[in-house]
This record gives structure tokens, sequence and C-alpha cells, in this order.
């Protein structure tokens, strides 16, 4: 299948931008940001490797996965955030899966994250919110709460994407939607990016030739949700890649529940193959990575349980060996139980002089300046094993995936 395609698929944006709906293999790129970063690396046996590779062709990778699109700088889960990252070659796209008020699926991050995530307090819908707009006033932030679950599937669509941010500090509702970071930028947004259903994501990233990763995020309502259970809202996933004619071996389920995964391993068991255990054991009272004594399941449970792929945040696979990044004790013991790693994410901490903040927790100690990226992936890549990076900004992990053969 053509990369990048035309597709019937992007005729939704073609009256606006048709440009976007006339997309072919040629349009692949890794735009100037690996570059940079490569010129700001130590000189070493690394970069020397990176540098030779400047004059490669981009290849699509299953290695470089787009997490939720390219939301450094597109508004994430639209359909311009997918295209970004398709063109930057990223091989397997991302929709987080939640549900409206009817009950239809949609890609958000989260169940309630309209209000930082589209222009729902701008709207007359934001009447319909679980928590409308309120100022901050003296040491109260300003809040809201916007839940996809609030309205219905045609209201959804009425919105439109923006920058992931709130300005808590606001006593206005366009002050407080007015706070995306300084390392992003707003220059995409200005006519709003587009919203997409579950089942438009399928036919949007089929039309690029790329393979899907879709979460199943945990709803903020109390489910059954009108008569919609959690086995429900799983199946109904799945169903819609089978109703689609997707076969199982392009998708990659996700869950952070490893109930939901393991109800995909017994109900669909050519879907649960490959489903995906998002590890959120960091949030148990003292876990840690390095001691197998404070995991609440070894490696060998896990796949004793079926599962075959996990993913831990990158800072849970990597430690220090004097100056040298190096895999932890969870990331050992998941190669040799035969789990397959995928990681997350990449180039979503904005820049590193701060030694790179929650993701890069483990090895903040070496981690002083964006190039260091590279050097975290490939860690990643090389002592860890990880068989897929997913990324903000999709080029970087693009490039060294082709640079390096992956």
């Amino acid at each position: 299948m053509t990369f990048l395609k035309k597709s019937a698929a992007l005729a939704l944006l073609a009256v606006t931008t048709p440009a976007y709906a006339d997309m072919t293999a040629d349009a692949l790129t890794y735009g100037p940001r690996p570059f940079y970063l490569i010129d700001r690396m130590e000189e070493g046996p690394l970069k020397s490797k990176l540098a030779s590779c400047m004059g490669q062709e981009v290849s699509p990778s299953l290695f470089s996965i787009g997490h939720r699109g390219a939301p450094m700088q597109f508004p994430e889960h639209t359909l311009q955030s997918n295209i970004a990252a398709a063109r930057m070659g990223a091989g397997i796209l991302e929709c987080d899966v939640t549900f409206t008020k009817d009950k239809e699926l949609v890609c958000r991050h989260a169940q309630n994250d309209l209000h930082t995530t589209t222009n729902i307090l701008a709207t007359s819908l934001a009447d319909n919110c679980t928590a409308g707009f309120t100022p901050a006033a003296g040491e109260d932030k300003a809040s809201a709460e916007c839940r996809a679950s609030d309205i219905t599937l045609a209201e959804f669509k009425t919105l439109t994407g923006k920058m992931d941010a709130a300005d808590t500090s606001a006593t206005t509702v366009e002050a407080y939607m007015d706070g995306t970071a300084g390392w992003r930028t707003d220059l995409y947004t200005v006519q709003g990016g587009t919203l997409l259903t579950h089942t438009e994501s399928i036919e949007a990233f089929k039309s690029y030739g790329a393979k899907f990763t879709p979460e199943l995020k945990s709803p903020s309502v109390d489910m059954p949700f009108d008569g919609f259970s959690m086995d429900d809202y799983a199946q109904k996933m799945i169903d819609e890649y089978k109703a689609a004619g997707v076969p199982a071996s392009e998708v990659w389920a996700q869950s952070f529940d490893l109930d939901v995964v393991k109800y995909w391993i017994k109900a669909e068991p050519e879907f649960g193959a490959q489903a995906v255990y998002l590890m959120d054991e960091y949030n148990i009272e003292g876990y840690s990575a390095m001691d197998p004594a404070t995991w609440p399941n070894t490696m060998e449970e896990l796949k004793a349980m079926g599962v075959n792929y996990i993913a831990p945040p990158m800072w849970m696979l990597l430690t220090l060996e004097g100056d040298k990044i190096v895999a932890s004790e969870l990331a050992k013991q998941a190669n040799a139980a035969g789990l397959k790693i995928i990681t997350w994410t990449l180039e979503r901490s904005g820049p590193l002089g701060n030694g790179g903040g929650w993701y890069f927790q483990s090895v903040k100690d070496v981690i002083d300046n964006d190039a260091d990226y590279f050097d975290v992936l490939d860690a990643l890549a090389q002592e860890v094993k990880v068989v897929g990076v997913f990324s903000d900004w999709p080029s970087t992990v693009t490039y060294y995936a082709n640079c390096m053969g992956l």
C-alpha cells in the first residue's frame, strides 16, 4: 500500500484545506528537528552514526509511534496532528478512545479534557459541562471540567481542537483557553483542529498506510453508564476495527487497566495477542522499577496471563551506571520473560536543560540539553530493546529508526 496515498477518508478536509487531501509518499519529511538535535550532540560514536545518515530518505517505521499525532505543535488527536505524524514517518498512530453521552467512541486523551483540548468553553455547549468555568480568585485557581460524556456525538463534531493547555490564573474564559507553553505553538490552531471519531481515525490512518494503537481510556463517569459496561466499552472498540476490515495483526490495543487487557485476551484472542498493558505501577507507594519485591506482578506472571506487550514510561526502563544510561531491572526481567516493550513519551518534556522532568527522572543526572533525546532513544533501543517509542514529534524517532535499520 502506498504510504500517504490519496483517500476519500480525507474528504472532510477538502473544502477548507485541500492541500491535506493531496498527500503522496513524496510528502514524507524529517523537517529540521533531528538535525538540530544532532548538531548539538557531544562528539562521539552516536553523533557520528546519526550524522552519517543525513542524506537518507524518510521511510515509515513501526518503531516510530505518533503519540496523539504530533502534539508538540499540533492540537492532539486532530486530523491535522495525525497527518503531521504520518508525514514524519510514524508507522503507528494513536487514538485514545473515550465515549460521548450517546455512547459513541471518539479520540480524546481523557473523557474529561474537552475544556483544555477544544473550544467548548467558548461555545454554547459550555452549559452542558460537568463544571463550567470558574475564574481565578485569590489563592483559588481557575477551573472547569467538560467531559465527552456531557455531549452527544453530533455536538462533539461541532467543536474544534486546540493545544492542550489552560491558564489557571485566568479570570476570563478567553485567557483560560490561552495557556500554551512557550516551547509549543498556536501557529497551527488558528482555524482549529478537526476532531475525530474513532471510526474516522481508523479510516484516516488506513489511508496513510499506518497501523493502529488505540488506548481505551478510563471513564470519568461511573460504569455501567446508562447500561454501557466496561466490557461493552472494550468490545465496542475492537468491533470498530473488525467492521472496518482491519486485521488484528495491525492493531495494538492499549489499556492501563490490566482487567481490560485480560478481557481482550479472553474475548478477542487475535487482538489480545497484541494488546498492550500500559504500566502505571509507579502510583503504588514504595514501588521501584529496580526492586522486584515492590512489583504487584512479576514479568513472568504477566506473561503467564497472556500479556505479550508492556508499555512502561521511559524512566521505568532506564537507570544509570556512572554516566551511562542502561536498562533497569524491570527492563531486564521483561526481556527475560519474553515480553515485548513499548515506551512513552519522547519529546513531551520540552527543553531538557532542567533534567527533563517526570519522563527522565531515573536518569536526570545526565540530562542537560535537548540533544540528550537521542542519547535516551539510543539507550531505549540498544540497552532496553524496545520495539516502539511514542513521541510527540515523531520525526526524531523515525530518523533514528531509519538510520539504525530498525
